[in-house]
């Protein structure tokens, strides 16, 4: 088994939907960590994903949780276990497909320790690559919060010198190239 993933999971075409990949690339193209970690383009891949918690000993999943209490840019940190056992509708096929997927890899009896560690979204109808100001604020909190579960889990970590802002993030995932791995 590999040691630990963080997964970014949403869909970059409806604005705040996209966060989960955005911190995920912005992560990964700002921060060097001891043990390494991998970085994995989760989209909305739902199923797709499942091997991933099979195959690695903890697994983060950035995303974001439609949650009608809460204000937008909140950020949750939750395991699976509350993650399934909340009430609340998942408004998402994001958030559909990842209940989905972590109930069957607990009946299978092999799971990687998995985090979802979620932002409030404030649009996730318009279509559009990017992130509402809200969100934009609140990233440094979301982004902290990502970085105290990999501490948890053991991981250290330094700023890189050189990185890319979330700007920058953001217009990969616009206007996506090979050359830059199709924003992700």
């Amino acid at each position: 088994m590999n040691a630990i993933a963080v997964i970014g999971s949403g869909n970059a075409f409806f604005k705040d939907e996209g966060a989960g990949l955005y911190a995920a690339k912005y992560l990964k193209e700002n921060y060097d960590f001891m043990p390494e970690v991998e970085f994995v383009d989760g989209g909305t891949l739902g199923f797709g994903l499942m091997p991933l918690l099979q195959e690695f000993y903890h697994v983060l999943i950035v995303n974001t949780a439609s949650d009608d209490t809460l204000t937008p840019g909140s950020v949750l940190v939750r395991g699976c276990d509350v993650f399934l056992e909340e009430s609340k509708i998942k408004k998402t096929a994001n958030e559909v497909e990842i209940a989905e997927m972590v109930q069957i890899c607990q009946l299978s009896g092999t799971m990687a320790e998995t985090t979802l560690v979620s932002v409030v979204p404030e649009d996730i109808i318009s279509v559009e690559v990017g992130l509402t100001p809200c969100l934009k604020a609140a990233w440094p909190k979301y982004i902290d919060a990502v970085l105290q579960q990999l501490s948890a889990a053991g991981v250290s970590y330094e700023k890189c010198q050189s990185g890319m802002t979330l700007d920058a993030i953001l217009q990969t995932f616009a206007e996506p190239s090979i050359e830059h791995g199709r924003g992700f």
